[in-house]
């Protein structure tokens, strides 16, 4: 695919990581959207987030990818961090029972801040830490078509799924804001007008490049 400037895109999509603290939400974002990872990496504390402009379908779609601190004392920050996604990654670690058990709580935290159609993604990570495997594929595949989400499973540190995941929550989002589009009849600048002007994002694309490299700089 030919690369585009930053500015360049179709649509803007704000997708959220949330989870426990220490199951790989920031090498996640910093894989997918630097393809990098830190062994270094230190807890967030508060918000960040990166972007990267991909192709979903044949349109250029802007992934805006959020961060949060999975610690409790920065739950405060819920409902801004939750507005205006059309995505979120649930995500747990393999090696940790207690943060599968914990993406209950993270799931009704999520439908109780977000959108009631935002696209959810079950996202167990650090599958190469194989010999510390804690948590059954088969109980978080069962969990997830309990409660109707997607699931895949992940490993930042050797790029595995990483990819995967981001593109099938995007392309999930594309298919529904493109229906949305077509059975609307509000006037307005054409199907990506609406999303490229920033209607479900709050925060500007020069905003984003400006703090898309905060992550792993320790």
């Amino acid at each position: 695919m030919a690369r585009r400037t930053e500015e360049e895109y179709d649509y803007l999509f704000k997708v959220v990581l949330i989870g426990d603290s220490g199951v790989g939400k920031s090498n996640l974002l910093s894989r997918f959207t630097r393809n990098e990872f830190c062994l270094e990496s230190k807890s967030t504390i508060g918000v960040e987030f990166a972007t990267r402009t991909l192709q979903v379908e044949g349109r250029i779609i802007k992934a805006q990818i959020w961060d949060t601190a999975g610690q409790e004392r920065y739950r405060a920050i819920t409902s801004a961090y939750y507005r205006g996604a059309l995505g979120a990654l649930l995500v747990y670690d393999v090696t940790k029972p207690t943060s599968f058990e914990n993406i209950s709580r993270w799931l009704k935290e999520l439908r109780d801040h977000a959108d009631s159609n935002i696209v959810i993604m079950l996202v167990g990570n650090k599958t190469d830490l194989k010999h510390l495997r804690a948590v059954a594929s088969e109980d978080a595949q069962s969990f997830a078509e309990k409660e109707g989400l997607s699931f895949i499973e992940t490993s930042a540190l050797e790029a595995i799924n990483v990819e995967k995941a981001f593109q099938m929550i995007l392309g999930e989002i594309y298919r529904i804001i493109s229906k949305k589009t077509l059975a609307s009849s509000e006037p307005g600048p054409g199907p990506a007008g609406g999303i490229k002007e920033g209607k479900t994002v709050l925060v500007s694309g020069s905003e984003a490049n400006n703090t898309k490299k905060q992550c792993c700089s320790a």
